[in-house]
């Protein structure tokens, strides 16, 4: 594959969507161990909105340009590495960069575009299979049988939540800010969601479950929920915490529920992950998630597919939280 000596990235400025555009420059610098990957469509997430917005600045040694997940083709391999071939489909993980024509992606975190997808499908997989797969069922230990609540169902992280946990044979519940979110995550596999506008998810969540709780419950808003998170906790359940959309603060909360009823509280960012801690989830997701891919399951659904060029109207949209599933920029479009 001849490799070109520039290409098109999504240059921005801390603040609004409006400061981002399309610039030209070099290649990125291929590692031993990395793989060059000639992108064909990115996903767009919530870290990359609050990259772009200043408020959560990549990690030392990061590729500075947005974008945290992408599908496309490899276009060179690093001297490190084995088991690819140029012109592989792969999905992968990045540690930034993903907003590009080409990035540079540690190998490892590099997975196979599963079976009859596109490369949308794919560029849509990475990094909610990620931080799901680790947060939920390595972090969080869900197993078949047991109960599990996430809010914001409807959104990425939240869809491949609830279709994960349905796979794997956990009863799931869900919040959502509308009732057609609502339906969308029943459609999903939640056994019941609820309207945090216009509900009460710990009273529902006691109804539900004839007062007993649920075991794990995965958490994206923050201080606001704690207490009520702790609440809707059964013995020995456990809350995973993976974003404070509003707020990481709480002013007081009595501990004493933890002790009793033997509580954990815990959580992490996917992106301040070592590449080699990276790498043993993705070996987790090839051997228990990507062969359910394959077979044409767990696919998350996709609400919005932009342009390149449109990138500011796709991170509009992810701000407006209107969407339902993945949002994701096809570089041939």
């Amino acid at each position: 594959m001849t490799l070109p000596t520039t290409m098109r990235y999504v240059a921005h400025r801390d603040g609004g969507a409006e400061l981002m555009s399309i610039a030209t420059g070099p290649l990125p610098d291929l590692r031993p161990d990395e793989l060059l990957i000639r992108v064909q469509a990115v996903g767009v997430n919530r870290p990359d909105v609050l990259q772009r917005s200043g408020l959560y600045p990549p990690p030392p040694g990061a590729n500075p340009v947005l974008g945290l997940e992408c599908a496309g083709e490899v276009a060179a391999i690093g001297a490190e590495v084995t088991g690819f071939a140029i012109g592989d489909r792969v999905t992968a993980l990045a540690n930034g960069g993903a907003y590009a024509e080409y990035c540079a992606v540690p190998a490892t975190q590099c997975l196979p575009w599963p079976k009859n997808v596109t490369a949308v499908v794919a560029a849509s997989l990475p990094e909610t299979m990620f931080t799901v797969f680790a947060n939920v069922f390595i972090m969080g230990k869900l197993k078949a049988g047991e109960s599990f609540l996430v809010h914001g169902g409807s959104s990425g992280i939240g869809a491949t939540a609830l279709l994960l946990a349905r796979e794997f044979g956990a009863i799931s519940y869900a919040t959502a800010g509308s009732d057609e979110k609502v339906a969308a995550c029943v459609a999903l596999g939640a056994k019941a969601a609820f309207n945090y506008r216009t509900q009460d998810f710990v009273e529902e969540i006691r109804t539900a479950t004839d007062k007993r709780g649920v075991d794990v419950i995965l958490d994206m808003v923050g201080a606001p929920y704690f207490a009520r998170n702790i609440r809707s906790l059964a013995l020995e359940g456990r809350l995973v915490q993976i974003a404070f959309l509003q707020g990481s603060k709480i002013a007081e909360f009595d501990l004493t529920p933890i002790m009793l009823r033997r509580l954990t509280v815990t959580g992490s960012t996917m992106r301040a992950r070592s590449n080699a801690q990276k790498a043993a989830i993705a070996a987790e997701l090839r051997a228990k998630v990507w062969p359910v891919l394959d077979a044409g399951r767990c696919l998350p659904p996709v609400h919005a597919v932009f342009p390149f060029a449109q990138v500011a109207d796709a991170h509009r949209l992810m701000e407006s939280s209107t969407h339902i599933g993945k949002i994701v920029l096809d570089l041939g479009a």
